[in-house]
């Protein structure tokens, strides 16, 4: 067997799930800040790690061991994942930290070039030009990912992350309830994450919720109440989820006051059964990117233990032939079994932050997913969230056995473009990563003068 094919099939590769989905993801981590608005009582961390993180995370180790400097940190990592036979040219950056938005603008700005400095192998004298080097570099940012407040999503905000090469940004949501927040010192309303879910959609960023069952001031019921609206109120209706139940953590303000407040986190039973009934929730165009917070033992005062949960949730739906509409369940990397690989084009339409969603996935009559497409038109306005084929990463211009590299790309792409041509608009938008630009550049698509978006005239 090739080693071409080796890749293709996962084999050799050392934790191949990190590179299952199509891309490799590569996590910098931010200089510990504590936020503006104080400390939420169930997060730890703040003085020598990032807030809500803990000096005994495998990520926070290796950053606290290269003082959180982003070229070495990158560097370090890249040689790591070649090492652990992953593919690197196609790289999803993760930044880590929470506040990034709040950090000083020169902090930031230096944070992001350095990134792609490392990844170019070679230093530029500003962004830009690191951008455009990346652009045919041999480790390109394909997707960057960056943890974010609803309270900092501005539109000076989103117009910075834009900047930076973002294409995704993830926000702490919890549980949408303001009693809740004010509970938990959340320092934000339900206001602000509707108001920030409809100005990341407009820019065009994929979604993410971070969501908390479990907090102080809830229960059994009404998490489950607050995440069935998640999804059927249009005001909200994410990308994707991480799903972390409350634990009770060292040095968090909640270890120093719950037993004062006879507050009692769910034990691995009633965390089990809550988070399957959130994934029987959870509708097609939702991706669960994980369960679990991954807080050491020794970190934890009271809470779930087990860190690999999903695991047991998902094995007891297969077992029980449960069909789950939650998109990690169903793509391709994870359903390897008598595969089909006769595919079509279904597209889902639903309202969402006064706009109208178009989630276009490639599927077999067995609904193992392929590939996805999101559409996002408001106001005229027609952008492209998100283009996504699953499978095992590949190297760029190595062909595909499985739905990496074999054209599924452009025909979603075609299909969008007629859905936007039906809804009278003259030009379609692409948020795009900067190593993925050269590949809209081949579909008609040119770099608008902002140098944001990929931009083409129908």
């Amino acid at each position: 067997m090739s080693t071409k094919n080796k890749i293709e099939l996962g084999i050799g590769i050392k934790k191949p799930v990190r590179s299952i989905s199509g891309v490799t993801p590569l996590t910098v981590v931010l200089a510990p800040r504590k936020c503006n608005h104080g400390t939420c009582i169930y997060c730890p961390g703040g003085e020598s790690v990032p807030q809500s993180y803990t000096d005994k995370s495998p990520a926070i180790m290796r950053a606290m061991k290269l003082k959180y400097e982003p070229y070495e940190q990158v560097k370090v990592r890249l040689n790591v994942l070649k090492l652990m036979k992953h593919p690197t040219d196609k790289i999803e950056i993760i930044i880590l930290g929470g506040t990034f938005l709040q950090y000083p603008r020169k902090y930031k700005y230096n944070f992001i070039k350095k990134i792609f400095d490392a990844l170019n192998g070679k230093s530029s004298k500003d962004l830009q030009e690191a951008k455009k080097i990346n652009e045919t570099a041999e480790h390109r940012c394909v997707a960057m990912c960056i943890e974010n407040r609803p309270d900092n999503c501005t539109d000076k905000d989103i117009k910075e992350m834009l900047e930076f090469g973002a294409t995704r940004v993830e926000i702490g949501v919890q549980m949408p309830d303001d009693k809740i927040y004010k509970k938990t010192n959340r320092g934000h309303t339900i206001q602000d994450v509707v108001e920030a879910t409809e100005r990341l959609k407009n820019a065009g960023f994929k979604l993410g919720y971070h969501i908390m069952p479990g907090l102080p001031g809830s229960d059994k019921e009404k998490d489950l109440r607050l995440f069935k609206k998640i999804f059927q109120d249009e005001k909200f209706r994410p990308d994707q989820l991480k799903i972390y139940p409350c634990q009770i953590i060292k040095d968090s303000p909640l270890a120093k006051t719950y037993k004062l407040i006879g507050y009692t986190p769910y034990n691995e039973k009633e965390t089990k059964e809550i988070l399957i009934k959130m994934m029987k929730i959870i509708p097609d165009y939702c991706r669960v990117m994980r369960m679990m917070r991954e807080f050491p033992k020794e970190k934890l005062i009271e809470g779930t233990e087990k860190l690999d949960l999903r695991k047991d949730i998902e094995e007891e739906f297969r077992n029980k032939g449960l069909k789950i509409r939650e998109i990690r369940m169903r793509e391709i990397g994870f359903n390897k079994k008598n595969l089909n690989f006769d595919v079509k084009i279904k597209i889902i339409e639903y309202p969402a932050s006064n706009g109208k969603e178009y989630f276009l996935e490639f599927t077999n009559k067995e609904d193992i997913l392929f590939g996805l497409l999101r559409l996002r038109i408001f106001n005229k306005t027609a952008i492209i969230r998100e283009l996504h084929i699953y499978g095992q990463a590949l190297n760029l211009g190595e062909e595909g056995a499985e739905s990496q590299h074999i054209g599924l790309g452009k025909r979603l792409m075609k299909k969008a473009e007629e859905i936007v041509k039906k809804n009278k608009c003259k030009e379609i938008k692409v948020i795009s990563g900067v190593g993925v630009r050269k590949y809209y550049k081949k579909l008609g698509y040119k770099l608008d003068d902002e140098g944001v978006y990929m931009v083409k005239d129908l």
